[in-house]
């Protein structure tokens, strides 16, 4: 396989889950805010924060508030990673590798970008956010699952895994990081033991984990469990030990992928190490952060092995 065609569909990969990922958040981070009492002072932006968009947002936006930032994530150009941009992305990838991906998803990713194209004002209008949210989410999901019924088991599946598991760990890094953030926000409340079984539960229900999460853990919804679950579960595909499993068992059938598998393997094991902490407060937000190092510099390792020359 040419290397540019494996980056174009690895960064396919990448961008879908962005979307998905990005559509969940909002919608969740949506329903949070109906769900806490009003004297909880959670503002929006950090929606912005936990995404690492300070600087490209505050160029654009002077207010805070939660339409900016709802315009900023769904549909800005200025934004790299808005939802509206992705999917340009999408379509440019895909569009270029149609002898390789099935051609309904060419057509899914295109009715898909018009539909966000037209209807980007019902992202911004609170009353019927969610139905639209719901139907990038679902139309994403759509997609992942015909590539998975249709593509062959060749290189080009394997970039794709690589790619959506790259995202994935990432993504849900920043949901807790963002759950860590709200508790920390409501901890000094009177409310403060529901609004964290509420924040948590929602944590949950951004990354699709609410029922898996009962069936494993067999346990109420508590941070420490949670924090635990989307850590460390080996079966969980959102967790980040699957990720970094199936970053390793996907390198391996690649060539030359001995650094590759090294480092994520390495991210399991800082994981389990992360995981044998008493309490998961202010700190765990660096560790976070360092885990979303650590996933960079997995994708920097991928792109040099494989993206720059053809193999």
């Amino acid at each position: 396989m040419l290397s540019k065609v494996a980056e174009r569909i690895y960064w396919s990969a990448r961008y879908l889950e962005r979307v998905e990922s990005t559509a969940r958040l909002l919608s969740i981070y949506d329903k949070l805010m109906f769900d806490l009492p009003r004297r909880v002072n959670l503002g929006w932006y950090n929606l912005i924060v936990i995404n690492s968009l300070e600087e490209d947002f505050n160029n654009r936006y002077s207010v805070r508030d939660e339409r900016n930032v709802v315009k900023f994530l769904l549909g800005d150009d200025n934004n790299p990673c808005s939802v509206v941009n992705s999917l340009r992305a999408i379509r440019e990838n895909i569009r270029t590798t149609r002898d390789v991906i099935p051609g309904e998803a060419w057509e899914m990713v295109n009715e898909l970008s018009l539909f966000v194209q037209e209807s980007l004002a019902h992202g911004v209008n609170r009353s019927v956010r969610h139905e639209f949210l719901e139907s990038i989410v679902k139309t994403c999901q759509q997609i992942v699952g015909l590539l998975s019924v249709n593509m062959t088991r060749d290189e080009a599946w394997e970039m794709l895994q690589l790619g959506q598991n790259v995202e994935r760990a990432d993504m849900t890094t920043r949901n807790l990081d963002a759950g860590i953030a709200a508790i920390q926000q409501v901890q000094d409340d009177d409310y403060a033991v529901n609004a964290r079984q509420i924040i948590w539960g929602n944590v949950l229900r951004s990354l699709n984990a609410d029922q898996p999460y009962r069936r494993a853990m067999r346990s109420s919804i508590k941070g420490d469990t949670v924090v635990d679950f989307l850590m460390g579960n080996e079966q969980f595909p959102r967790s980040l030990t699957f990720c970094a499993n199936e970053i390793a068992e996907r390198s391996k059938r690649l060539p030359k992928s001995e650094q590759v598998v090294e480092r994520a393997l390495a991210i399991r094991s800082e994981v389990s190490r992360l995981l044998e902490a008493d309490e998961f407060g202010a700190s765990f937000r660096d560790d976070l952060n360092d885990l979303q190092v650590s996933l960079a510099e997995v994708h920097g390792l991928i792109q040099t092995t494989w993206f720059l020359s053809d193999k």
